[in-house]
């Protein structure tokens, strides 16, 4: 018995697949495991998409257990000009920054940097003593009164990393000169470190951490704070910080805050399409268009600001599948990804998706009204100009679709659509 034991270890050692550091192309859709008939409802629908005026373009990337089996370009990086997109077309990612900067904070965790139930005034001594907003004049929120109490206790940076400190975005006091701060971007000369100590003024909207009632998922400017403690920690700007801990070892090289003037070209334009009746236009806000090739270039937003294409962004998703490893380099230890798409918020969901959150990602759940047929414990994210990304570590898939279109009444169908067309087709 203890031979066969043995015989078995050796053998399931011998035939066992190692992570794939590279991807590869697969021969055909089944080389890969999909159905070639079935996936080709991916390629109708969003040619469609394009044909229809709902989209002005869609990149693909999906890859099973490394073999790229969906990587196309649809529609037209500038609708005007009618340029073609071309699969390495650069797109503004928004909120994907954050799985980014999560990551960057995380390899000087393993550094022995600093904990997560850290309170964060420990390293911005301006977030010490918070206060929680109970009460403001509605009708003048920008000069009127308001009234806050001292918060039940300190934020910590697991609370940062989960969306779960009670700070928002969109404030009620965001208006007030002494509370304004940037969202995503910003073409002033504005620094990470004197936004944050203004940021850190502002009082909360709820008490950190999850309350009795299952409260406690407020989506907001935590890991733009997150970006500047990895500043602290690593004793560099998060841009270098940045490149020399996750970009640079992946191969992440189309990747910016700011992209070099070689590139700008290649950035797709940003379009609005407000109610499925209205035509797409061109995005009216410029900071939006064109704050990552013009302006002072000094902000690191951590939670909003990068450019990426699909495949560099890639890259990162199938890092995260294989435990911590691609392109030969181990960015994170296993046991800290584990960590990192586990729940930490509790009781509190993900606003209405029945999900919850770990450390940068959203976690899909077997009562997931997200998810669909994604492998709960699958774990996924996206931005605001319409990108996102859905990594399935059972079925061994990373799946990503970007375009840029901004507000999108499509953007839930897109996404979600999406990820349906994909996994119908598995076999």
């Amino acid at each position: 018995m203890r031979f066969l034991v043995l015989l078995l270890l050796v053998t399931s050692s011998l035939f066992a697949q190692p992570v794939p550091q590279t991807f590869s192309t697969a021969k055909s859709p089944s080389d890969a495991g999909f159905s070639a008939d079935r996936l080709k409802r991916l390629d109708s629908w969003l040619q469609g998409l394009i044909d229809q005026d709902i989209a002005p373009n869609a990149v693909t990337f999906v890859a099973h257990r490394g073999k790229i089996v969906h990587y196309k370009a649809f529609g037209y990086s500038n609708l005007e000009k009618k340029t073609p997109l071309k699969r390495d077309d650069m797109y503004r990612i928004a909120s994907q920054s954050k799985a980014i900067t999560t990551t960057t904070l995380m390899t000087l965790f393993e550094e022995e940097k600093f904990l997560l139930d850290d309170p964060i005034s420990k390293y911005i001594p301006a977030f010490k003593n918070p206060k929680v907003l109970i009460k403001y004049d509605k009708k003048d929120p920008v000069g009127g009164s308001y009234d806050t109490r001292p918060a039940k206790s300190e934020i910590t940076i697991r609370q940062l990393l989960s969306h779960n400190s009670g700070i928002p975005y969109e404030h009620p006091l965001d208006q007030r000169p002494e509370f304004t701060v940037p969202f995503f971007n910003s073409t002033a000369p504005d620094k990470l470190e004197d936004v944050i100590n203004k940021l850190a003024k502002r009082p909360l909207l709820r008490d950190p951490g999850t309350d009795s009632t299952g409260a406690g998922f407020t989506y907001g400017l935590n890991t733009d704070i997150i970006g500047r403690l990895v500043e602290i920690l690593s004793g560099k700007p998060l841009d270098v910080a940045m490149r020399e801990r996750v970009l640079d070892p992946l191969g992440m090289n189309d990747t910016y805050f700011y992209l070099p003037s070689n590139k700008a070209s290649r950035l797709v334009e940003l379009y609005s399409k407000a109610s499925m009746d209205k035509p797409l236009t061109l995005h009216t806000n410029e900071a939006y268009r064109h704050s990552s090739t013009t302006g002072a270039k000094t902000y690191f937003s951590g939670g909003a600001g990068l450019i990426s294409t699909v495949e560099d962004y890639a890259k990162l998703c199938q890092m995260l599948l294989n435990g911590g490893t691609f392109n030969n380099k181990r960015i994170l230890g296993r046991k800290t990804i584990e960590l990192m798409t586990r729940n930490q918020i509790g009781a509190a969901e993900v606003w209405d998706r029945n999900d919850k959150f770990g450390l940068g990602f959203q976690l899909i759940t077997d009562s997931s009204h997200y998810g669909d047929q994604a492998t709960p414990g699958s774990f996924t994210w996206g931005g605001m100009y319409c990108s996102e990304f859905t990594i399935d570590p059972k079925e061994e898939l990373i799946l990503l679709i970007f375009t840029n279109v901004q507000p999108y009444a499509y953007y839930s169908d897109f996404v979600k659509k999406f990820r349906i067309a994909v996994y119908q087709a598995l076999e």
